[in-house]
């Protein structure tokens, strides 16, 4: 169904190509995923499938892509929107409509489709994505994850033969995830639809995949195999697989059933080992003289050198926020201390985003009150909150707006009153290999959310917010970010992070806080509060339970 032959694009005014000796083929009614570290040239794989590359976004393609037959040099992405329906990365640039029921249907109108049959299958699809009770509602008004699954919606209306997904469950919670992978497998299975797929959670996807293209390095020829073939010697790879490693089995287990069949003898030899600090403990909050004790009946506060509370980097108290009709926060109650790392996880649409933007200034309350550093966000001038709060949004490139990644830090380096090149250090720490003079629009959608990051982190803000801070990140970048941030957090630095990855809450939060429906329904330690749920527990403490190991980094050190 999809050919590359010996398939190479260079971009304009690149040094290298993006991708080089390309060559392997997808058949019809099978799921092929498509993995690689960063950068590596997966978005333009999946580019030239539907023709965007090098019809959009410019280049030269050497060699031959065949999609049904038809040669994608020839045949522009209109040629071949009747065959490939294509999801990328940013759902905001997919959509052309305001409503979800409007961008359900506009696919299907502009192939022609008699309107009978396009009422029937936006229901369906509605029904299929769990968006039945979004019809109505405007895109804007949608969380990342409800975009992400409208956005897949969209290309599934047409019913078309090929569906080229790039990223599809980086924005979506557990629960939405496997809803979509679900979708996916039933289009593949049922209907015969081919699916090439690019993600980097390998540890929601690679146990459904037919077989696997892996991209290992920059301008190295791919590898192809089946799942369990390719991961043995994969630069990246999940969580059951690194146990697997680690454990010595073979073959190497890729779901969490198949692991823990194999885990007694590891049970067994971790039973008397202590479980670890999960992480580092939060710098404490230091100790106050005792009050004295108040000598006329007057003085109803202590005086300023002698504060009544412990110091929070924020605290948020009986919060409501309303959106339009919406309450999309009700009466939450939130503190984080200095050098403590909350994780903040619930489905899509829970109120993840809001809390933040709450805390950044960006929303105002309905009712309650939000401080931060002392001050309330959303009254302080932006100049002055920046020095207590950052956020990194979904959406990176909201805070890059340079031409070079140069430029971009330079900048940065201005705005937080940083020495020079402090912003391109933490580039190069988090993102290593970029130039210069690359810009940020060439850039993949997890490097340019490590730009973003680096940008906000040259002010070094005492409280640092990230939504989604692993959106596009390959294990080795979510690595050095945990890294980057464990530094921050010993340093004293308050940090929240919106997350749909449980994988990344069990390696670094302190404490998560499960939101539902606006309101928080858990509160607590991290082991405590994945290892009690389904949804947000990590591989390694499903493998092992009922021991309560939360990940391979814990496991390793067990065994030493």
């Amino acid at each position: 169904m999809i050919r590359f032959e010996n398939v190479s694009v260079t971009y304009e005014g690149a040094a290298e190509p993006a991708c080089r000796h390309v060559d392997f083929e997808v058949p019809e009614g099978e799921l092929v995923l498509l993995v690689g570290p960063s950068g590596v040239g997966k978005s333009t794989v999946l580019g030239a499938v539907s023709g965007l590359v090098p019809h959009f976004t410019g280049g030269t393609l050497r060699g031959r892509v065949t999609v049904a037959g038809r040669d994608t040099r020839t045949h522009k992405p209109r040629e071949l929107a009747d065959v490939v329906g294509t999801v990328g990365q940013d759902p905001l640039a997919h959509f052309v409509t305001d409503t979800v029921e409007d961008e359900l249907a506009y696919g299907m109108e502009s192939l022609g489709l008699a309107p009978d049959v396009m009422r029937r299958r936006v229901e369906e699809t509605l029904d299929l994505l769990g968006l039945a009770d979004l019809r109505d509602r405007p895109i804007a008004t949608l969380s990342g994850g409800q975009r992400q699954r409208v956005a897949i919606g969209s290309v599934l209306t047409p019913h078309p033969r090929v569906l080229v997904l790039d990223e599809p469950t980086s924005a979506l919670d557990p629960a939405a995830a496997e809803e979509v992978l679900a979708v996916l497998q039933r289009l593949v299975h049922d209907l015969g639809t081919t699916v090439l797929m690019a993600e980097h959670r390998l540890e929601r996807v690679v146990q459904y995949a037919d077989r696997v293209v892996l991209l290992p390095s920059p301008g190295a020829a791919p590898v192809v195999g089946t799942p369990a073939e390719v991961m043995v010697s994969s630069p990246v790879y999940p969580p059951v697989v690194a146990l697997g490693r680690l454990a010595g089995w073979s073959p190497l287990p890729l779901t969490v059933r198949d692991a823990r069949r194999g885990a007694g003898d590891l049970r067994e030899r971790l039973a008397d080992r202590p479980y670890p600090a999960h992480t580092p403990t939060p710098v404490p909050t230091p100790a106050r003289e005792p009050l004295p004790t108040p000598r006329r009946r007057f003085r109803r506060t202590p005086p300023p050198s002698a504060p009544s509370t412990p110091v929070h980097a924020a605290e948020v108290d009986t919060l409501t926020v309303r959106r339009a009709r919406v309450e999309a926060l009700r009466r939450v109650g939130l503190t984080v201390s200095p050098g403590e790392t909350v994780a903040l996880m619930g489905r899509n649409g829970a109120g993840k985003s809001t809390l933040l933007g709450a805390l950044v200034g960006l929303v105002e309350p309905a009712a309650g009150s939000v401080r931060v550093g002392g001050a309330v966000p959303h009254r302080t001038a932006p100049r002055d909150l920046v020095r207590r709060v950052g956020l990194v949004p979904q959406e990176p490139r909201d805070l890059l707006y340079a031409d070079t990644v140069a430029a971009e830090c330079a900048a940065a380096d201005v705005d937080a009153g940083a020495g020079p090149g402090s912003c391109r250090a933490l580039v190069s720490e988090l993102l290593p290999g970029i130039a210069d003079d690359t810009h940020p629009r060439d850039l993949s959608e997890g490097q340019r959310l490590a730009l973003a990051l680096a940008v906000v982190l040259t002010a070094r803000p005492p409280l640092l917010l990230l939504d989604e801070p692993t959106r596009g990140l390959d294990y080795a970048a979510k690595a050095r970010l945990v890294t980057v941030l464990r530094a921050l957090a010993a340093e004293g630095h308050a940090i929240v992070l919106a997350t749909h990855d449980v994988e990344l809450a069990a390696e670094l939060a302190h404490r998560v806080v499960i939101l539902a429906d606006g309101e928080v329904v858990a509160d607590g330690p991290t082991a405590e509060v994945v290892v009690a749920s389904p949804s947000f527990a990590p591989q390694v403490t499903k493998i092992l339970a009922p021991q309560r190991w939360l990940t391979v980094t814990q496991v390793r050190e067990a065994l030493r």
